[in-house]
């Protein structure tokens, strides 16, 4: 879990279809095979492919917080993006011909002032059930962010107490720091003695 989960609610962690697997493994044998001179390769692929694309896709994840949409995926090279909400210009839904035939969706995440040039996309996921859902929840809690219908934890503690004057703060402080000087002496006499 990463450091702005913590710090945020989980509004919703995406689930990805079984079949995601299988979607892996017949688009890298067809890829292997077009290329005709990677046949050979295309059938080792068929036997241990399935083991590392499980490895793959266990590690996958898609969590919507209250301020941003966290990705994690890869098994050997990890890659973990913190999208923050505000950011998120579009998630363009996808659909191939293989993924249309398996029932699967996926998104690609689109930001403001991406590096990347026009048409591109920051991080894509295939596999995500109920991808149409997901996208919807990501867009609906980024307008609400936008609205500001959404409190930010950090301003709320932040806020004083209802019916706490500016005397009252200035007051409770000082009780504060003289219970901390009583606990300091309390320590310092505990290991002088």
């Amino acid at each position: 879990m990463s450091e702005s989960s913590r710090r945020y609610a989980v509004l919703r962690e995406a689930t990805f279809d079984p079949k995601l697997a299988s979607y892996h493994l017949l688009t890298g044998t067809i890829l292997f095979v077009v290329l005709i001179v990677t046949i050979p390769i295309a059938i080792i692929y068929l036997l241990v492919g399935r083991y590392f694309i499980n490895k793959y896709i266990e590690r996958m994840s898609c969590t919507l917080t209250e301020r941003s949409l966290e990705i994690r995926k890869g098994w050997i090279s990890r890659v973990e993006s913190t999208i923050p909400l505000e950011k998120i210009t579009d998630l363009q839904m996808i659909q191939g011909p293989i993924m249309r035939y398996m029932g699967l969706h996926g998104f690609k995440v689109e930001t403001a002032g991406q590096s990347a040039g026009p048409g591109s996309h920051l991080v894509s996921l295939i596999g995500i059930v109920d991808a149409p859902g997901f996208r919807e929840a990501v867009l609906d809690q980024r307008d609400a962010l936008a609205e500001g219908r959404v409190r930010s934890p950090r301003a709320e503690v932040a806020q004083p107490a209802e019916g706490v004057t500016g005397e009252g703060v200035v007051e409770l402080l000082t009780d504060i720091r003289a219970s901390l000087h009583r606990l300091e002496k309390s320590v310092e006499n505990r290991t002088d003695g």
